[in-house]
């Protein structure tokens, strides 16, 4: 467990990401309440590729990359692979449920933190009943000291954190955007469905990280499904979930974090079938290159 550290931190804010992409290899997944609808000619794709070891892969060409709609190759129109500045919106839950975690939590908070690059922005915010902000985007590693007097109460507000998270990031300059969830998980307050907070993420272009602070005491059932909740997010919007086991595996998952925001390859397409008939697009992204991971969206809806 990562022992509570009592320095301020900082906040990140993260990147590009657009309406549509594949998950890894031949991945191929149908639509649901989440999926974003396409209003413009190009479909933009953020991608992070690993290799076999996890880690975060640099260097690839154009021309090493191939896009797939509903299995039909489209032309890429737009490459880039700079490494460029982030902004993020850090989230961290202070609902009663997490007592046991928020000391941990705020620890894993300032360690991700601390590994931010000079041009990277930030801003925090806590969330229980009710969504509050900590900071205002900020360069600074600095995070406000009232963080360290917070304590666990109320309930969880994680869907209408994420939408607001994402409605803050639709206005940074940055193209790359992220959202940073500390949380269990258990959403029990919001006004917003967790399909709505979604949408409002991938229409921010912001790629979604969950960090799993539940609890062991938890029952298995209880717990699974507010994974289950954490891992949906992560997963349909390009990002990544972390279990939190504490200690240097904890550690290295946000660090890893930072790494992939850092290196991600942006790619734009217009869709060969422009009509907007309301029906999903599959997306599959490949790599010329053998052993690789590809984490990205899987497809959109293409809107009306």
């Amino acid at each position: 467990m990562i022992p509570p550290i009592s320095r301020p931190a900082r906040s990140f804010l993260v990147p590009v990401f657009l309406l549509a992409l594949a998950f890894a290899a031949p991945v191929l997944c149908q639509g649901d309440d989440s999926v974003i609808k396409v209003d413009s000619a190009t479909v933009v794709l953020n991608a992070t590729i690993l290799d076999a070891g996890g880690g975060v892969v640099s260097g690839l060409r154009r021309e090493q990359f191939s896009v797939f709609e509903n299995g039909r190759k489209q032309e890429v129109t737009y490459f880039s692979a700079a490494e460029t500045p982030f902004a993020a919106v850090m989230l961290i839950d202070t609902s009663g449920s997490m007592e046991s975690r928020l000391s941990m939590a705020r620890s894993a908070a300032i360690t991700f933190l601390d590994g931010l690059r000079v041009d990277d922005n930030v801003a925090v915010y806590r969330f229980a009943s009710k969504v509050e902000i900590v900071q205002e985007f900020s360069g600074s590693r600095d995070i406000s000291e009232s963080i360290f007097d917070v304590k666990a109460d109320g309930m969880t507000a994680l869907n209408d954190a994420i939408f607001k998270a994402a409605e803050e990031l639709k206005a940074r300059p940055e193209k790359r955007r992220a959202v940073i969830v500390i949380s269990d998980g258990a959403d029990n307050i919001s006004g917003r469905s967790a399909g709505r907070a979604l949408k409002a993420a991938l229409e921010a272009k912001a790629l979604i990280y969950t960090v799993d602070m539940s609890s062991a005491d938890t029952s298995g059932k209880d717990r699974m499904q507010n994974q289950g909740v954490l891992k949906d997010f992560a997963e349909k919007s390009g990002g990544r979930f972390i279990a939190a086991e504490g200690g240097p595996a904890l550690r290295l998952g946000l660090k890893g974090i930072v790494d992939e925001l850092g290196i991600q390859y942006t790619l734009g397409y217009e869709p060969s079938d422009q009509e907007k008939d309301g029906k999903w697009r599959a997306i599959e992204l490949r790599v010329a290159k053998p052993k690789l991971t590809i984490r990205t969206r899987k497809g959109y809806t293409a809107g009306k």
